[in-house]
């Protein structure tokens, strides 16, 4: 391995255990934190490409923030940089949970912390609301995209399953914008490929005959609980989750609490709260349970298990998103799925405001802390940490 190649890996797993150590708040302050290092700090990727990641990431099941990271690493450092990236990502959340539910075996509760935590909410907002205001201007730049996004946000609030806004908000691009390039090829910027077969990677294949394997292992196997049971769980779960993280608590609580027993009620909404006010995606409240079940081995199985998928997906995803350039329809519903994603992002932002929003001295440090962060290129680490001082002693005093 020579030694530039070795310099790269060794960025991107200390950019991606960064990461994973102080990305508390959910996926998009991770692509938040993610496109500051690599967009406008590193310059590794344009904005457009990234988005371009996001918007593909966000078609298929699983943390979107993972799979995002992931594809990053694999531009940056290939399969190996790929495989690095998604490791150091997921083992600090991962440890922590790790810590959080032996404390919780050991005392009973919850470590005193979550007040604290709550001062860094209105600072992590103001994050989410800078990266989307940035990638929003790349992501859309004419009034067919702003149509498209509007629509695509106001449909969420109603309550339609983010996948399918994502895939209708594609065919509408689809339409809108692939008939005006055919119209007008030279406003379009992209050439007609000489190529026109647009190929489905072995490994998407490879996929639905693996999930389809999980149902009738998950069909035919005893519900007593085991870690092959637990590992099965958790990557049937993993394989059919698309949109909001949350989604993963109906889940837990059909099976885990009611049809297996295997958890409280009370069990489950504190992994829940240890998922949100520690690093890491939703998803890694799996480690927290599988802590809780089998202990250190449980916690192991339950953490590959949940987050194998994603690799899976990604893999798939990497020669699909490069394809997806070379036509102008399928250009056009990448940009269109771009689109959408940015306006579910913005939806996500009004959501949480209403429940984050509710004191003075929360606008008092969303707008300083937006203003500060659009005026200057401070680091988002720095942010959080220093917005959470200050969050820290107005909420006291």
């Amino acid at each position: 391995m020579n030694t530039d190649r070795l310099k790269n890996l060794s960025q991107l797993a200390i950019l991606c255990l960064k990461l994973g150590s102080t990305g508390i708040g959910g996926f998009l302050v991770v692509l938040a934190m993610m496109e500051y290092e690599v967009v406008t700090r590193k310059k590794w990727l344009t904005k457009q490409k990234f988005l371009d990641i996001i918007g593909a990431s966000n078609l298929v099941p699983g943390p979107s923030s993972v799979e995002v990271t992931i594809h990053v690493g694999y531009l940056y450092g290939g399969w190996l940089g790929f495989v690095i990236s998604g490791i150091c990502l997921i083992f600090p959340a991962a440890l922590i949970k790790t810590a959080f539910a032996w404390a919780y075996t050991q005392f009973g509760a919850l470590p005193e912390i979550a007040s604290f935590l709550d001062g860094v909410k209105p600072v992590v907002l103001a994050v989410m609301l800078l990266a989307v205001t940035k990638l929003g201007k790349t992501a859309i730049d004419n009034w067919r995209l702003l149509i498209i996004g509007i629509f695509v946000c106001t449909a969420n609030f109603f309550g339609v399953s983010e996948i399918i806004l994502l895939l209708v908000g594609g065919a509408i691009g689809m339409l809108l914008i692939g008939f005006h390039q055919e119209l007008s090829p030279e406003e379009s910027g992209v050439e007609a490929s000489g190529n026109t077969k647009f190929r489905i990677p072995k490994a998407i294949f490879f996929l639905l005959i693996t999930i389809a394997i999980l149902f009738f292992i998950d069909a035919n196997y005893s519900p007593s609980l085991s870690l092959g049971k637990l590992s099965i769980f958790f990557l049937k779960v993993a394989s059919l989750l698309y949109g909001s993280g949350y989604v993963l608590i109906a889940f837990l609580q059909g099976e885990l609490v009611d049809d297996f027993g295997w958890l409280t009620e009370q069990q489950l909404l504190d992994a829940i709260a240890i998922a949100q006010i520690t690093p890491g995606p939703l998803l890694s409240s799996a480690t927290f349970i599988g802590y809780l079940l089998l202990g250190i081995p449980g916690a192991i199985v339950a953490t590959v298990s949940i987050f194998l998928p994603s690799f899976l997906f990604s893999a798939a995803l990497i020669s699909v998103v490069s394809q997806l350039r070379k036509f102008r329809w399928t250009s056009a519903f990448l940009d269109a799925v771009n689109a959408s994603s940015i306006a579910l992002m913005a939806a996500v932002i009004v959501k949480l405001s209403q429940s984050v929003l509710i004191y003075w001295q929360s606008w008092v440090i969303l707008l300083s802390t937006f203003l500060i962060s659009f005026r200057w290129k401070v680091n988002v680490i720095y942010l959080i940490l220093g917005g959470a001082i200050v969050a820290w002693i107005l909420f006291k005093f």
